[in-house]
């Protein structure tokens, strides 16, 4: 096994030095089939090289070897081994390639990983050369915290302090790699009072009350007690304010009744309302926080159309009514057919504000429902000129064709093709055709930055005829080009969508505009809530749908694969639709938010209009998300039939349903 890795390690370096004596334009340089074939080399080999195993490279035929060596993502490859056996590579073999390859993104990668590797395994030298001459000063605190080690093993504590103290103040628990050198501070008296109730206030500051109550124990008890009070606060408020007698009138007991009541209005705004009325008139809060807290009982009292809400947001100071203060009075204004006190709320906006089409649509309504017929015709026509979701829905208004004219963008080939021969942007490319999307976006992304904005436009075409949706239309976007809806409003995977939907019994085109508002296609994406792939499945859902379709499931792997997301995702959407009765809205803001919050948001009686509900959905992200899915859902049908179909043919009544359930759970 030794012996196996000697040769491993000796052929690497070999192939380093070769590779470096050959001319980038050679490698860059190649015909369309030598690329294939190197692509295809590079597949076959990638897996037992991510494991390890460098076997399946060295054991590939001469010119097959020789062409792998040649390919753009030779790097890559290389830099995959390297990460995959950091504990048995040597440091000569490493210091070659990053030598050689350090400014490309793989190096760095494993730049950084090499940097861990050796502090975690002792050699705080090895680890400080590297930080000194790449990280230092790029406030990470992860590897400041192991170069601190490495001054202190070293003896070298002149800087030790101070950097030490920058680090430790901070208001959240630091990464483990600092706790040696902590431990260094307090061993050396190095922090005392003034250092933990700095950090104590910082912690109290960013909420972080487990880690204030850790630093109280080092100051005296009145923290430890004021400590154990914020956490009584943020687990218990509706007992911390029923308790507020017990409480001093200081500026630090004001404040936990502040933000008890604030957590407490997040969970029943009317039960917090009435502790806020009642210990307002008895404490001296100050003016600033008897205006915030009387905004945020007002919003949330509003955004769960909870009685008194309008008035609550009326009665606010001018000081408290903020933009989001005059959306929801408008939201609720239109939700109970105010259209007098709509054009009220819509005027005391700024001038911003009421030029967006959202309200420029609404108060189009609100003078039409008025009886000011023309003036409302006229703002209406204006409206229908965009292409947009309030754009649909002022042409529906009018009976008038949607403004889907679809200009191409005009290419300019001899610029294209000089992006097409850049280096950087071969290897964007080779990496999303090789299924590693992910870091091809990154530098696509980067390349794109230091372009003009006519190589940009000449981008997105390029990026658009390789099939690379999402940085097609991202660039498109970033250009404020949105015309060509071929680009912006492409159709991949076409055969598994139609099919996929088919089977779910939901239009494709619905489908098309879930992928499109969840991914931009992109097959790998992985969102902060952990969801997954072109339609952004949670694992749980996709273990659970795919069990009830009986598709076989095999976790990430399963949801990063196009065909079988859209499946699940198809599926899902199709379950969703079955449980809102065919309400394309409520499924739409279900697949979003999730079925129980939708029951929540749910007249208790009678309907509401689909339009004026999806504008009081509580969430701003979803409301967002459902008004970007139903106006794309229009478009691709458009491009899919050549046929309009109005976006007013979706917003089915929204009904009470499911009260008893929602009662409850208040």
């Amino acid at each position: 096994m030794n012996r196996r890795f000697a040769i491993n390690r000796l052929t690497l370096t070999v192939l380093l030095l070769l590779a470096g004596t050959l001319s980038l334009h050679a490698v860059w340089a190649s015909g369309p089939t030598d690329m294939q074939e190197k692509r295809q080399l590079f597949n076959a080999v990638f897996d037992a090289v991510e494991r390890g195993d460098w076997s399946a490279v060295e054991d590939l035929p001469a010119a097959d070897s020789r062409l792998l060596q040649e390919y753009v993502l030779w790097p890559d490859l290389q830099a995959t081994y390297w990460r995959a056996t950091l504990a048995t590579a040597s440091a000569t073999d490493i210091d070659a390639f990053l030598n050689q390859y350090g400014t490309l993104r793989p190096a760095r990668e494993l730049r950084y990983r090499y940097a861990l590797h050796l502090a975690r395994h002792g050699d705080l030298v090895g680890f400080q050369r590297i930080y000194e001459q790449f990280y230092q000063g790029q406030n990470m605190a992860q590897l400041d915290c192991l170069s601190l080690q490495a001054e202190l093993e070293a003896g070298r504590l002149a800087r030790v302090d101070r950097r030490a103290t920058d680090l430790w103040l901070v208001g959240r628990s630091q990464v483990g790699e600092c706790d040696p050198v902590f431990e260094y501070l307090v061993e050396n008296k190095v922090l005392g009072p003034v250092e933990y109730r700095k950090r104590y206030k910082l912690a109290v500051e960013s909420r972080e009350f487990q880690l204030a109550r850790w630093l109280a124990k080092s100051i005296d008890q009145q923290h430890v007690e004021e400590a154990a009070l914020w956490l009584k606060a943020q687990a218990h408020p509706e007992d911390f304010l029923n308790s507020y007698g017990q409480r001093a009138d200081n500026e630090i007991a004001r404040q936990q009744l502040v933000y008890a009541t604030e957590r407490l209005t997040y969970r029943d705004p009317e039960l917090a309302l009435a502790a806020w009325r009642r210990i307002s008139k008895r404490l001296g809060f100050s003016a600033e926080q008897r205006l915030r807290t009387a905004r945020h009982i007002a919003l949330w009292t509003a955004r769960d159309n909870l009685p008194g809400a309008y008035e609550l947001l009326l009665d606010l100071p001018d000081a408290a009514a903020d933009s989001e203060v005059l959306r929801w009075r408008a939201r609720l204004s239109l939700r109970s057919a105010e259209w007098n006190n709509l054009l009220l709320d819509i005027a005391a906006m700024s001038s911003e504000m009421r030029e967006s089409e959202e309200w420029r649509y609404w108060r189009a309504l609100a003078l039409q429902r008025s009886g000011q017929v023309l003036a409302a015709s006229a703002a209406l026509r204006e409206l229908s000129q965009e292409r947009s979701y309030y754009g649909f829905l002022a042409a529906d208004e009018l009976d008038e064709p949607y403004a889907l004219e679809d200009t191409q963008l005009l290419a300019d080939e001899d610029v294209i093709a000089a992006l097409e021969d850049r280096p950087d942007v071969v290897r964007a490319r080779e990496l999303f055709l090789v299924g590693q999307d992910s870091r091809g976006r990154s530098e696509w992304d980067a390349v794109i930055r230091s372009l003009s904005a006519d190589e940009k436009l000449q981008a997105a075409i390029l990026a658009n005829r390789w099939g690379w949706h999402s940085r097609a239309i991202s660039t498109v976007a970033s250009l404020g080009e949105y015309d060509d809806l071929s680009i912006r409003y492409p159709l991949p995977y076409q055969q598994h969508f139609e099919q996929s939907s088919s089977d779910a019994s939901i239009s494709p085109t619905w489908a098309y505009g879930i992928a499109r508002s969840e991914s931009l296609f992109m097959p790998d994406v992985r969102s902060r809530a952990g969801a997954i792939g072109l339609m952004q499945i949670m694992p749980a859902t996709g273990r659970e749908v795919a069990r009830g379709i009986r598709l076989p499931y095999s976790g990430i792997n399963t949801l990063t694969n196009p065909e079988s997301n859209i499946r699940l995702g198809t599926s899902y959407l199709g379950q969703m639709a079955q449980r809102y009765s065919g309400n394309p809205v409520l499924a739409t803001a279900a697949y979003n938010a999730g079925p129980h919050r939708v029951d929540r948001w749910l007249p208790e009686s009678g309907t509401i209009d689909a339009r004026v509900w999806i504008e009081n959905i509580p969430f701003n992200e979803t409301r967002k998300y459902v008004k970007r899915v139903l106006s794309a859902q229009a478009i691709f049908h458009w491009r899919m039939t050549g046929k309009l179909r109005r976006l007013s043919d979706e917003l089915l009544l929204v009904k009470a349903t499911r009260a008893p359930q929602r009662l409850a759970s208040r």
